[in-house]
């Protein structure tokens, strides 16, 4: 978790009026649903500007507050802070969840988000260089086998290499167990003597634990093998705390953890980890082989519905592992160009129209954000979801703009969200061609979004008033006011709460 959610979720809670103010609160995949009991204690603009809040809709007494993937922690801060019911009891420790379907599905996605969002920057960091390295390469700059470009790869696939350690390091930290722990059992998967045992069982030899049999498996580059392995680990280590004597629990009970954890690791939870991995690759990929250009399109048309209810980071180990198996991938990251570039369009489009001077400065730096650097939330909350219909316009982008990238058979040596800035990870040094078809699916993209905004219009929100204008002493002013304020007076309290 990149941010620390509690403080954020107090500010939130102190400008709803406080935590008396608050009748009921939920949240849905990106917003805490907020019931107050006085609606006029609601500061909106306050919220807003907190670090951490994406934005405001306040209608009445019902106020949400936009916060993104991440809602569900700021969720379970909101309830330590009073008493909702069971949910609090829960949030604070004092009452056990029960096991449903959908709470074991919500806990699966929760857990990696949470393990995979903080190695992202390492991972980009790597696949850019290597991208780097790929490009140097094509121009000529070092010959193929020169050190430079050794060094320069190595360098990129170190995140790659070591991504069962950086898994387990992240998520010890989800888990809350031993970190170091964690890293020791990872690393075993990944030592040198255990990758050429591998190796041998790979060729025939047998491979046995104890007399137990040891599946060939290479763990290097995945991600499912550390990342349920540190789970287990949070377990075995809280049982062995209750049963190791105090005086010994400095020697005794990390031997016992690692004795306990690694032959589990190695002889049970890595193969079925692998086979999950590799089962979802599979699937999302023989989807790809079969629809072709088709599946790339249907995802950039859901794109930015998976980002609303998180459910691209189930993505992320995918791309992750048949980038570095592979070097590249061909479904996912393409159809994002699409997807992000159209919302940077009708974003434009709704700067273009607006009359409301906020929403312009808005969507503008929404649009700059997408176009520029393909980070999409400010265009996807700030924009399209509030407006709804730029959101139908860069859906329906999306899916066109997939089409042509598929067809073009574009695929990504990174995983750096695309943007302008990024769109290199697309060149394919085998496919000149392959430039022309990234340069003709981003100008598409914003041209077509911006074109079906405009077509399809949206509900522009109206003006603040300017309040920070001296008012006029003039007589006839005064008076004009004044009959508006009566007129004002007489409308419906939902065109009120509208404004």
């Amino acid at each position: 978790m990149a941010k620390d959610y509690a403080p954020i979720s107090k500010s939130i809670v102190d400008q709803l009026g406080g935590i008396s103010n608050i009748a009921a609160v939920t949240h849905c995949m990106t917003r805490l649903r907020f019931v107050v009991k006085d609606e006029s204690k609601i500061n909106a603009p306050a919220i807003k500007a907190i670090s951490g809040v994406m934005g405001v809709v306040h209608n009445g007494d019902k106020c949400q507050v936009i916060i993104g993937n991440n809602v569900s922690y700021a969720y379970k801060e909101v309830l330590k802070l009073g008493d909702f019911g069971d949910d609090s009891l829960v949030a604070q420790g004092k009452k056990r969840v029960k096991l449903t379907p959908r709470v074991i599905g919500a806990g699966i996605l929760d857990a990696l988000i949470g393990t995979m969002s903080p190695l992202i920057p390492a991972i980009i960091g790597g696949s850019m260089v290597k991208l780097l390295a790929m490009v140097l390469n094509m121009f000529g700059v070092f010959e193929t086998g020169s050190s430079t470009l050794i060094i320069l790869n190595t360098i990129g696939d170190g995140a790659f290499f070591f991504l069962p350690v950086m898994v387990a390091a992240s998520a010890s930290i989800k888990f809350k167990t031993n970190m170091s722990l964690a890293i020791a059992i990872a690393g075993v998967l990944i030592h040198p003597n255990f990758i050429d045992l591998m190796a041998k069982a790979a060729q025939g030899t047998e491979v046995t634990f104890s007399m137990i049999p040891v599946a060939s498996v290479k763990y290097t580059y995945t991600v499912i093998p550390a990342l349920c392995m540190t789970w287990i680990l949070s377990y075995i280590e809280r049982g062995v705390d209750r049963i190791t004597p105090a005086v010994t629990k400095n020697f005794l009970k990390p031997m016992l953890i690692v004795l306990i954890a690694a032959p589990i690791a190695i002889i049970i939870i890595g193969p079925v980890g692998i086979w999950i991995g590799t089962g979802i690759s599979a699937l999302v990929y023989t989807i790809h082989n079969n629809l072709g250009w088709l599946a790339v399109a249907i995802m950039g048309g859901l794109w930015p519905l998976l980002v609303m209810t998180g459910m691209h980071r189930v993505f992320t180990p995918t791309i992750i592992q048949t980038i570095a198996e592979t070097g590249k991938e061909g479904m996912v990251m393409p159809s994002e160009i699409g997807a992000n570039l159209s919302l940077g369009g009708s974003s434009l489009a709704v700067a273009f129209k607006t009359k409301n001077s906020e929403l312009r400065q808005t969507a503008l730096a929404a649009a700059a954000s997408a176009i520029v650097a393909g980070i999409s939330e400010p265009a996807l909350y700030g924009v399209a979801v509030r407006l709804k219909r730029p959101l139908i316009a860069s859906l329906i982008s999306g899916f066109i703009c997939g089409a042509v990238a598929g067809l073009g058979g574009l695929a990504s040596h990174s995983m750096a969200s695309p943007g302008l800035f990024t769109s290199v990870q697309f060149f394919d040094a085998n496919n000149p061609m392959s430039i022309v078809w990234v340069v003709g699916v981003m100008i598409l993209s914003v041209v077509l979004s911006f074109v079906l905004t405009l077509i399809l219009g949206f509900e522009d929100i109206p003006s603040e008033p300017d309040t920070s204008q001296p008012k006029s002493t003039d007589d006839n002013v005064l008076a004009t006011q004044a009959v508006a304020k009566v007129v004002d007076l007489t409308k419906p309290l939902t065109t009120q709460a509208r404004q």
